[in-house]
């Protein structure tokens, strides 16, 4: 693909997202960025920022329409909002499960249902689905969050069997620990049980110092424009920790692998 390319970027108010789209600019692309609410967003030197809520179809429909009236195409989807809760699986909400999903798989479904029919049409272009290691890995006191990412990846690799005859591919991203907002203020269950509270504190101890010491977004974001620019390949692993957890997951035995996780998330 050439670097003028028309791209769509979910959630680029901070971390992950806002990085990806000022690398982007700096690639000569022409970039679109979503943020709930543009009037308190941050502005960001070549992206235009769009209003879109991904949790609301008529948000996303309006939000594609002001793109595609400017530019006549959409060449790059990059799916990267996202949000995440800790707690144990018995402790969270049918509730919380659902707004959870209605972001991470149902807005990610939405944005691609929104841009399909314009890739189509030009038989061309590009889903970059922002994933993470717990993508296929799992996680304690994490299962929603990783279930949901564990979705993803199904959803893209059957979607990029269906949309190849368009000369259209999808790729996955998966970062492992990025020091952004989002995990260092991971939201919590509102139910608390008193019996998995201890093992709890653990854990969410353990992700705060990995966080604390996890690289900023610019790996992250440059593996989103490698995915979305380079040749195809399904999977994109960033450089460090989260290719190193590839590899081991791949080629290691599972018992070890397991236990190296737990130790990770401080658990004996």
């Amino acid at each position: 693909m050439s670097n003028s390319e028309v791209v769509l970027i979910t959630g680029v108010s901070s971390g992950i997202g806002r990085t990806v789209a000022e690398k982007f600019v700096a690639q000569g692309c022409r970039v679109f960025g979503t943020v709930r609410n543009p009037e308190s967003a941050q502005a960001i030197k070549g992206v235009v920022l769009i209003q879109m809520d991904i949790r609301d179809e008529g948000s996303i429909a309006a939000g594609v329409q002001t793109i595609v009236s400017q530019t006549k195409r959409i060449d790059v989807l990059v799916n990267n909002a996202g949000v995440t809760l800790l707690g144990a699986t018995e402790e969270a909400s049918i509730d919380e499960a659902k707004h959870l999903f209605e972001t991470n798989v149902f807005g990610h479904l939405r944005l691609i249902k929104a841009v399909l029919p314009y890739m189509r049409e030009q038989r061309s272009g590009r889903i970059i689905n922002v994933s993470s290691v717990l993508g296929f890995l799992p996680a304690p006191y994490m299962s929603l969050y990783s279930a949901s990412k564990h979705a993803i990846e199904g959803l893209s690799e059957s979607l990029d069997h269906e949309v190849r005859q368009f000369g259209i591919r999808v790729s996955l991203v998966e970062p492992s620990f990025t020091k952004t907002n989002l995990d260092m203020n991971a939201p919590e269950t509102a139910t608390k049980i008193a019996d998995y509270q201890k093992e709890l504190a653990v854990v969410s101890k353990a992700i705060q110092q990995n966080v604390q010491k996890a690289p900023l977004p610019d790996e992250v974001a440059d593996t989103i424009v490698r995915a979305a620019l380079n040749t195809w390949k399904m999977r994109h692993t960033p450089k460090g920790e989260a290719s190193l957890l590839a590899i081991l997951r791949r080629f290691m035995p599972a018992g070890p692998v397991e236990k190296g996780l737990r130790k990770t998330f401080g658990l004996a």
